[in-house]
């Protein structure tokens, strides 16, 4: 599970951590009462990952992290990534090895230019050949993940053998920028909805 904005969870020695705000890290706990193993990668010393995730440096890393997961638990793995940290889901799957991984899950997808200068597009779409699931909230106002674009992100995946759109609504807007964690854009007060759909396609998946 790749979190999105700069990257830095802020995980602690101790086990605590900083930054926990993002969807795919406050909703952990949840994820494991559905039965499944989480991943999610931290930054090295707080960098910042924008405008990496879409590297083939990043793509490799993505990779390892895939390797590890099965390293775990010989079941299948699954990326999913939120916001900027779909950037990095898209570009794993582009680059896994056949039989690595299961299926991708983009959510509130990066599609548009912004600060980090990069987007799903800028990530080899065309080398995805895993299914995919495009979750889109009607309610997004983030500037740089247009609910309007899940269909051009599905379009450019062109070599998926199944690409699926769904579309989610609602959400509470607390954080300031329409681009924050609290937010529609980040299922702030729907996370139970929006898990509990990618569960079923995921199940379907396996």
């Amino acid at each position: 599970m790749l979190p999105g904005g700069a990257g830095d969870v802020g995980l602690k020695s101790d086990g605590d951590i900083r930054n926990g705000d993002n969807f795919v890290v406050r909703t952990r706990g949840v994820w494991v009462r559905h039965g499944y193993a989480v991943v999610i990668p931290d930054t090295i010393e707080h960098s910042n990952l924008r405008g990496d995730r879409s590297s083939s440096e990043y793509a490799a890393i993505m990779v390892q992290l895939a390797d590890f997961a099965r390293s775990q638990a010989s079941v299948p793995v699954f990326l999913l990534g939120t916001s900027q940290g779909s950037i990095a889901a898209m570009n794993g799957a582009a680059h896994a090895p056949p039989g690595l991984i299961s299926g991708v899950i983009l959510t509130e997808s990066v599609s548009r230019i912004g600060g980090s200068g990069e987007s799903v597009f800028s990530a080899a779409p065309e080398q995805v050949r895993v299914p995919v699931l495009v979750v889109a909230n009607k309610d997004d106002r983030c500037d740089v993940a247009s609910p309007e674009d899940a269909p051009r992100i599905a379009a450019a995946m062109k070599n998926s053998p199944d690409v699926h759109i769904e579309y989610v609504d609602g959400g509470i807007a607390k954080s300031p920028s329409a681009c924050g964690s609290l937010t529609p854009h980040g299922y702030y007060g729907i996370e139970t909805q929006v898990i509990d759909m990618i569960v079923q396609w995921i199940e379907g998946h396996r």
